[in-house]
């Protein structure tokens, strides 16, 4: 996944199902399950669900949203320039 599309799948969803986390992590169904377990292990609370909350698995994976916001934007700014060069061209 590129980061503008790690960026959309953790802001618009509050529960992460185990095909979001192989899709975050780039890993096996079984080993997405796994690092489930393993935060599940982590939390203080219980969750009745199979589902994990976003923010608990933005914080374990560490994955820096500021960054992907970043590089998104610096993309869609590079993606303006290269039309307004093509324009100029012709």
């Amino acid at each position: 996944m590129n980061a503008e599309e790690t960026l959309k799948l953790i802001s618009t969803k509050t529960w992460c199902n185990i095909n979001d986390l192989m899709k975050l992590t780039g890993l096996s169904r079984s080993s997405a399950l796994k690092i489930r377990n393993k935060i599940k292990d982590t939390l203080n609370y219980e969750i009745h669900t199979r589902d994990l909350p976003m923010n608990v698995v933005i914080d374990y994976l560490n994955i820096d949203v500021e960054y992907l916001k970043n590089v998104s934007t610096r993309k869609e700014v590079q993606n303006e320039n290269n039309k307004w060069n093509e324009k100029r061209k012709h």
